[in-house]
């Protein structure tokens, strides 16, 4: 005999099938890979409940599934059942239209259309057995209203199957009513986005629907809802304003016992910035628990220092700052991961938020926004990071490297630790990194002015990180290098004037919260830097090697003194080095000892044979006969 109980019974149906179809292949369209888990899913539960038809031979009839006996997980099996037939028809109907199986696509879809009806049923046995739940106060309003949207999304697709348009338009317009109705009562943010995630999944089909049916203005959802589900409402749904007053008060009861979580509204550029998953709410309310911990910490550290006139002692506060950004990045990580995976899973199977109508943003400019608060954010933490490494420095003990010389020539710079300087340059790096990312985000490269202030900071930054490099090399005596850095900062700084729009047209330094504001203030500060340093670079280059880029020139370079003196006096180096004790003094021991006779080279002539006369040959001729004339022998 049944166990008859009359606890009341917790069941959201919208929940559990967006949950089930996210986590188990819809996501990616995959039909397949659900029917078999939601085969599974069954297969458990009803070895759970106990409603198996038994082992070996004998046969054993189910259980009936009473208002009596019924539990949460008979509720999840029937709605489990319906699903699993669903997907089992998509799976075929997807299967007929394929080229492969064109002999017996009418065989495939005779198939679909069995297991469409199958869901139905489920759908409709599950509904049943909820209102007799409602009518007995064991079910509450709104899963009894959910259980009812699904029914209707379901009937409503599979009447379009059967190209049944007129009766699908009104089933599916009823069901977008109710989700709005929904989604105006929720009692937190997330089951607001469930209930707009799944209008906007069927706004498509009104749409298609009406189109069909010929109607003017197809494309207004939401006219076409409003037109029809005021009319039919309650005909289609038993007592349907009985139950939208029974959500309203249960709402405001719900209020009252509890805090409500909602997320506050995300804006951009003035304009509101659309939630509509039920993931992404999540995430996003943990980014807001870690923004309120960070201005409440704020807001203590400026309440202390007001007090007591000063900062706390070693930075804590900064350091409990870097803490609370810390949570904030971790946060907007697990956002930004969530929004991308939407993002991918929108282009592979080609949907959209077709129901929410034209111009309104999408998931794609959600993650692209939510990269931008994970950038701005840290640029904050980075910045803080430099301000708590010159805070550290001014007050806590100097270890200065015993490798890295100072000047003796600097009577306005402190002693300051070698490793502090790359320490600020690699965290300007990382603001550069992010700000170039930030930059090439769309919905920066759509706004004029916001690109126009990233870039200023940009400059910025490169001007900072320039002159931070140049304290790297005057320790190690590359003044040469430090010079050429000063002269790119002031490069970069002239380029952020030039880039940088009024105060009042800045959306970074006007918006909220101003992640990295810039003055005037700041580019003079910058600037009188930049000066000073460089004339401070010159003397000491001029004070250590006379301003020579070869380093070693030092070591065997005269003194200036000498190239100016020998201008005018003529110097004998002999007797200078011979004082010195650098040239042994020879002394000579016979008085009379003539000077040494400076040897002479001798040539060595060589003997060449001599160079054999050519013999005369005897001739005749005019030239013989004359011969003895000329004095030829």
């Amino acid at each position: 005999m049944a166990e008859r109980t009359n606890s009341p019974v917790s069941f959201r149906a919208l929940q559990l099938a967006n949950e089930q179809r996210s986590a188990y292949g819809l996501r990616y369209n995959d039909f397949t890979r659900y029917r078999k888990h939601c085969a599974n899913r069954t297969h458990r539960l009803r070895s759970t409940l106990k409603m198996t038809h038994g082992k070996g031979r004998d046969f054993k009839k189910l259980p009936l599934i009473t208002p009596d006996n019924v539990k949460d997980g008979h509720l999840q099996l029937l709605l489990l059942e319906a699903e699993r037939a669903w997907a089992f028809s998509q799976e075929l109907i997807a299967s007929a239209l394929q080229p492969v199986n064109d002999d017996k696509a009418s065989s495939l879809r005779h198939s679909a259309t069995g297991r469409f009806r199958r869901a139905v049923n489920w759908s409709t046995q599950l509904l049943s057995l909820c209102q007799s739940l409602h009518a007995s106060s064991r079910l509450s309003a709104d899963s009894l209203l959910q259980i009812t949207v699904y029914t209707l999304i379901l009937n409503g697709r599979f009447l379009r199957y059967r190209d049944e348009f007129e009766d699908a338009l009104l089933q599916l317009s009823v069901a977008r009513n109710l989700l709005d109705e929904l989604a105006d009562r929720a009692s937190n943010s997330r089951d607001q986005a469930l209930a707009t995630l799944f209008a906007d999944d069927i706004g498509a089909e009104i749409r298609y629907c009406a189109h069909e049916l010929g109607r003017s203005k197809a494309y207004d959802v939401d006219g076409i809802v409003k037109e029809l589900a005021s009319k039919h409402r309650n005909k289609i749904v038993e007592g349907c304003d009985i139950l939208v007053a029974q959500l309203k008060r249960e709402g405001e009861a719900l209020g009252k016992e509890e805090v409500r979580k909602k997320l506050d509204t995300l804006v951009w550029e003035g304009q509101p910035v659309p939630v509509r998953n039920p993931e992404l709410v999540d995430v996003l309310l943990k980014v807001q628990e870690a923004e309120t911990r960070l201005e409440g910490a704020d807001g203590q550290e400026r309440a202390v220092k007001g007090e007591t006139g000063k900062k706390k002692q070693k930075g804590s506060g900064s350091k409990k700052g870097v803490a609370a950004y810390d949570a904030i990045l971790l946060a907007l990580s697990d956002a930004e991961d969530v929004a991308r995976k939407l993002v991918e899973a929108h282009q592979l199977s080609g949907s959209g938020t077709a129901g929410s109508g034209a111009g309104t943003r999408d998931i794609q400019f959600v993650h692209a926004y939510i990269v931008y608060q994970l950038l701005s954010r840290r640029i904050q933490r980075d910045l803080l990071l430099i301000t708590t490494l010159f805070s550290s420095q001014s007050s806590g003990p100097l270890r200065p490297s015993k490798k890295a010389g100072v000047s003796s020539l600097k009577p306005r710079k402190e002693l300051v630790d070698a490793r502090l300087h790359p320490a600020v340059v690699k965290l300007l790096d990382t603001i550069l990194q992010s700000l170039g990312q930030m930059r090439n985000l769309s919905i920066v490269d759509e706004s004029p002015d916001l690109a126009s202030a990233v870039e200023a900071r940009l400059s910025f930054t490169k001007a900072r990180r320039c002159l931070y490099l140049a304290r790297c090399y005057p320790p190690v005596k590359r003044y040469a290098e430090a010079l050429t850095l000063i002269q790119h900062a002031n490069i970069h700084l002239r380029e952020t004037r030039s880039v940088l729009p009024t105060s009042d047209s800045d959306p970074i330094t006007s918006g909220t919260p101003s992640y990295y504001p810039l003055t005037n203030t700041d580019f003079d500060r910058l600037e009188g830097d930049l000066s000073a340093d460089g004339l401070l670079f010159k003397r000491d280059w001029f004070a250590y090697n006379g301003g020579s880029v070869d380093a070693d020139s030092k070591s065997h370079k005269k003194p200036l003194f000498f190239d100016i003196a020998l201008n005018y006096v003529q110097l004998d180096m002999d007797r200078l080095q011979e004082r010195a004790g650098k040239k042994p003094v020879v002394k000579s021991t016979d008085a009379k000892a003539e000077p040494k006779q400076i040897a002479r080279a001798k040539v060595e002539e060589e003997v060449r044979p001599l160079t054999p006369e050519p013999q005369a040959t005897p001739s005749g001729g005019l030239s013989s006969l004359l011969g003895g004339w000329w004095g030829r022998k």
